[in-house]
């Protein structure tokens, strides 16, 4: 049978329509599948970010206050001394950690209690770059509302004795406000601070300094402008000999 000009069998419109309807299936398939793979990542994401904040915070390893020389803030000792120490560092990482509890209070009882150096610390969070919790960022947050109590080396202790490893929720929020409870800060203040990141802009202001500075990891410790040690924590003996190296320069 021959199909009249212009016109076309049915069994031929009928497999051409089949064959659509299969295609239309298999696109709506397709699509079905990558909505269904975007809302279990965002799923999964949600879980990350909400998850640990609705979990008990945990045991929380507590310190003794130690007293300080001249405290202001992030900084200790004269403003005026001869030798200016800043160390950048992130509340995440271990070697600022061991810096913090191991070489620091020498330096503080050796020759910041003596008025020969002026001892600040500066935020440089940057474990957590890319990171669903914002760690890092996080507990540089609740360090500067303590800071504002005029807190933040009891913060800075506490932070620092709960450290267990980068990125594994030590400082979530629920974390980080336990710890401000523990050291007996005002806990509304401290609330209405972290929740609106008040000084958020002090601490991008201190990450841009180091990176202008070429910092590139933590601790990085400055002595009157200049690197120490780049690329490995220095030891109390090479931070004594620059400072006093510095302090001859100085003619004290």
């Amino acid at each position: 049978m021959t199909t009249p000009p212009g016109k076309t069998s049915k069994p031929a419109a009928t497999k051409r329509q089949a064959l659509r309807d299969r295609r239309r299936q298999q696109h709506q398939r397709q699509r079905l599948i990558i909505i269904l793979m975007i809302v279990g990542a965002a799923l999964v994401v949600a879980a990350i970010m909400i998850v640990p904040s609705l979990l008990p915070a945990g045991d929380i390893v507590q310190i003794t206050p130690i007293s300080r020389p001249m405290v202001d803030g992030r900084a200790l000792g004269d403003p005026n001394a001869p030798v200016t120490i800043e160390v950048f560092e992130d509340f995440q990482c271990p070697s600022c950690q061991a810096y913090s509890e191991q070489v620091e209070p020498q330096v503080v009882d050796t020759y910041v209690a003596s008025g020969q150096v002026y001892y600040v610390f500066r935020h440089f969070p940057f474990i957590d770059d890319g990171k669903p919790r914002q760690e890092s960022d996080q507990a540089a947050n609740a360090s500067m509302c303590a800071a504002e109590q005029e807190r933040f080396w009891e913060d800075h202790d506490i932070v620092f004795a709960n450290q267990n490893g980068e990125n594994l929720g030590a400082f979530i929020d629920r974390r980080l406000t336990a710890f401000a409870r523990e050291i007996g800060l005002d806990m509304e203040a401290f609330n209405a601070c972290f929740d609106e990141n008040r000084f958020r802009d002090e601490i991008e202001a201190d990450l841009a300094s180091g990176r202008s500075l070429n910092v590139t990891g933590t601790p990085a410790v400055f002595l009157n402008g200049q690197i120490l040690t780049p690329g490995f924590v220095p030891s109390f003996d090479q931070i004594s000999e620059a400072v006093e190296a510095a302090l001859a320069e100085s003619g004290n």
